[in-house]
Parts: structure tokens; sequence; C-alpha cells
């Protein structure tokens, strides 16, 4: 039996959407576009949440090293793991294995829920879908990967349950720049509200990632250099 609705005495919730190193990570398997511009929106958001002690949900994708469709995010590898700093000290972690069970009180021990989903839809995944359902909070802010799927998909089951949701647009990550502009134009019309992290949380001295070792991400490509 399902236990009664999830309680949170908060105001906001954030949604980190697949910040994986194979997605944000120059040497990852399905690396974005742009990566370091958004690491460094993310790293201020990870801030922030720190700073104001804002509980987060996190999802990470992970497939069997045999599933030939998802030649990333393997179970077990590197690439699979979530970038450092989008690791809360207290942190729970949840299988995905079609069971639904969480403690009632989940966020007054932890204040970062990480639930693994072996699709794109966490929705699709009944544990996800009933701590996104039953959180009593509607204020979510949402941010990570991949803007034209994942984050779409999130974005779309919220509004679907009702929740008030703000999307990070530029600590979101896309593989196809028209595509992910479509997505979000399709999570506006549903009702989503479409933000920057300087608008929200103000202006940074932040400029390195601290994760990612390519090149640019270390600060030794200039625009100049690549122009």
């Amino acid at each position: 039996m399902i236990r009664p609705a999830i309680t949170l005495r908060r105001k906001r919730m954030i949604v980190d959407v697949d910040t994986q190193r194979d997605f944000f990570l120059a040497s990852g398997a399905k690396c974005i576009r742009n990566h370091r511009r958004v690491l460094v929106n993310i790293r201020r958001v990870m801030a922030w949440s720190r700073l104001k002690n804002v509980r987060m949900v996190s999802t990470v994708q992970g497939y069997d090293p045999s599933d030939r469709e998802h030649p990333y995010c393997v179970k077990g590898t590197y690439g699979q793991e979530k970038i450092s700093y989008t690791m809360r000290e207290r942190n729970i972690r949840f299988a995905a294995d079609g069971c639904t069970d969480l403690p009632r009180d989940i966020f007054k021990d932890y204040d970062q829920v990480i639930l693994q989903k072996r699709c794109v839809d966490p929705c699709d995944e009944p544990r996800a879908d009933r701590i996104l359902s039953e959180l009593a909070i509607n204020d979510f802010i949402v941010f990570g990967a991949v803007a034209e799927d994942s984050v779409k998909a999130t974005v779309l089951g919220l509004l679907a349950r009702k929740k008030h949701v703000t999307v990070l647009t530029d600590a979101t990550g896309s593989h196809d720049k028209a595509a992910a502009e479509i997505a979000f134009r399709q999570m506006e019309a549903k009702g989503a509200k479409l933000s920057d992290t300087k608008s929200l949380f103000g202006s940074t001295h932040l400029r390195l990632v601290g994760t990612c070792e390519c090149d640019r991400c270390q600060g030794k490509v200039t625009k100049t250099s690549v122009a």
C-alpha cells in the first residue's frame, strides 16, 4: 500500500535531470553541445541550493551493458555517474526496480533524493512517478539534460500534475539546438515558465566548470583562438 503524500514545508524544489558525466563532459559518450556554459550555470544553481538549503529530486539514467540501443550511461561506468557538484552531502539513492516505497518524511533526513531510471521519462518509473506526484509542494525549478527528451518529459509530467514549473534554459543542455528550441516552446505552451540563472540567482564570478578536463572548460581556449 502506498503511504500518504510526502510532505515538505518548503516553497521550492529543484529537479535535477540526468546531470551525468556522459552528457556533460567532453569525453562523455553523448556530450551535449556548449557544455562549458551549461556546466557553469549548473554550478551556480547548486551553490544557491546549498546556500538556501533547497531540497532536490535528481534523476539518473542507467542502462545494462547488453543494451545496444543505449551505449551511454551504462550502469557501473564512469560516464553514468553524476557530476560531482550536483551531489548534496545528505543524499539517498533508489534503484529503478519497479517499486514505489519511499519514507514519508524523507526530506527531513535528506537534502537530495536520487532516482535511477531505465528510460527518458521519469514518470515511467513507479517510484519517480510517485514522488513527483505526491510531493506536497507546487513550485519546481528544472534543469539538466537533455532539453529535447528527458527535460521536456519531466517538465510536461510535472505540469500534468498541476505543478508550477520554471525551466532554467541556460542550465539545460541539448544535442540539437533547433529541437531544443521547439521543446522549450512546447513546455512554455503547456504552462512552464522559461528563465535563466542570472534572473533568478543574480550574477556570479564563476567562470570555470571545475569538472571537465577539456581545454575549453579549463580556460585554455579563448573565443579569439576558436575563430
